[in-house]
């Protein structure tokens, strides 16, 4: 994991050298002067979130693009860390449905990741931030950011060597172009998983509500992890709730404990998002939520893989099987629903849950794109 960074480290912060990654994908170092250049002095008005990891900016580059800059406010060893394995994933995957590193800086006292900006910033933004009674997501686009995010998780699970468990799949993560297509962001909790392993144990990072329930508990990470967190995300997708919701009293309820009855009485039009005002494909919808029960299974192995998940939510080898209309899920014990942060008027949780690239940025919603770019119609993605 270190061959990448330690390789960065190597040369001096005002060089500007292209690298070639092992994916054949093009990208650069960054020189610290660059990117204050281009965040306008990483000003406050260029601020498109914040969270325990530091501050995204948005910036345009010399030759024109559109950037989102991700600057680390500590030298610690976990944000060290996190920063060398997210280069390092980075620097391997290639995807459409997978946010690409445009480059990075590394300076004796910095540390920062570059990536396109992306003009409909994140699916939590959409669904729960200030953007959400903006541009209405319809069915279409949620169908189309579902089957999307999928993909890119497949791609990770499957078609990369080593394979890579993403290990924080949630709303704040998904990040929308121009064209709505998401683009499955953040590798700074990835784990690179060697030929022949299928699990491991280690130490639990991510964001309750959408943790699997023996990686929450117990530290065990495995694909089955992911393909947890997504069928919570298409929950979230379809029915317009987060994945804890805070109670009158104090009780904090997950969206699968909301879900499970109405689903199991198959009363699946009490399910979708209101918003959709009853605008929705309703087989669709079926297949949606028996994919999406499939995945929240409590028992990893009877999960399917992603690959399995990406077929059947394009409808493929459905017909004439019965849809899953039980979650068999398990509830998270009461001491870890108590650290939750997520469900309370503070979006963003602890500094941990707020380590997306665009993860905070439905608290700040300035918009720079507007502000420096009216006229501007360049294509991002």
């Amino acid at each position: 994991m270190g061959s990448t960074f330690s390789c960065c480290g190597s040369h001096k912060e005002d060089e500007v050298v292209s690298v070639v990654t092992p994916g054949n994908s093009t990208w650069r170092m960054f020189t610290y002067k660059e990117l204050h250049s281009a965040t306008n002095g990483f000003s406050d008005d260029n601020k498109l979130g914040e969270g325990g990891f530091g501050s995204v900016y948005w910036g345009k580059a010399s030759d024109g693009l559109q950037i989102a800059v991700k600057k680390l406010k500590s030298m610690t060893s976990k944000a060290e860390m996190e920063f060398a394995v997210e280069v390092e994933v980075l620097g391997r995957v290639r995807h459409k449905n997978l946010l690409g590193l445009r480059g990075y800086c590394v300076g004796t006292d910095q540390r920062l990741i570059v990536y396109d900006y992306m003009p409909n910033l994140s699916l939590l933004s959409r669904l729960h931030g200030q953007c959400a009674g903006e541009v209405q997501l319809d069915w279409r686009k949620r169908m189309k950011i579902a089957i999307g995010s999928a993909e890119g998780i497949s791609y990770l699970h499957h078609e990369v060597t080593p394979h890579i468990i993403h290990r924080d799949i949630k709303a704040s993560n998904v990040l929308l172009d121009s064209d709505y297509e998401p683009l499955v962001a953040d590798f700074g909790f990835a784990k690179l998983i060697p030929e022949g392993v299928s699990h491991m144990t280690t130490r639990v990072k991510g964001t309750l509500g959408y943790l699997a329930p023996e990686y929450a508990m117990w530290g065990k990470v495995s694909d089955g992890c992911d393909v947890y967190s997504f069928g919570i995300l298409l929950l979230e997708l379809l029915t317009g709730r987060k994945p804890i919701e805070k109670l009158p009293g104090g009780v904090k309820r997950t969206i699968t404990e909301w879900a499970e009855p109405l689903i199991a009485k198959e009363r699946f039009k009490d399910l979708v998002d209101p918003r959709l005002r009853g605008s929705f494909d309703e087989n669709q919808l079926k297949k949606a939520i028996s994919v999406a029960c499939l995945c929240v299974q409590s028992e990893p192995e009877k999960r399917p893989s992603m690959k399995e998940v990406v077929y059947m939510l394009k409808g493929y080898g459905s017909e004439g099987k019965a849809l899953q209309t039980r979650m068999n899920s398990i509830k998270y014990k009461d001491e870890l629903l108590a650290l939750d942060q997520t469900s309370d008027d503070d979006d963003d949780g602890g500094p941990d849950e707020s380590y997306g690239v665009f993860g905070a940025m439905e608290s700040e919603m300035q918009d720079p794109y507007n502000r420096y770019a009216k006229g501007n119609n360049a294509k991002h993605g």
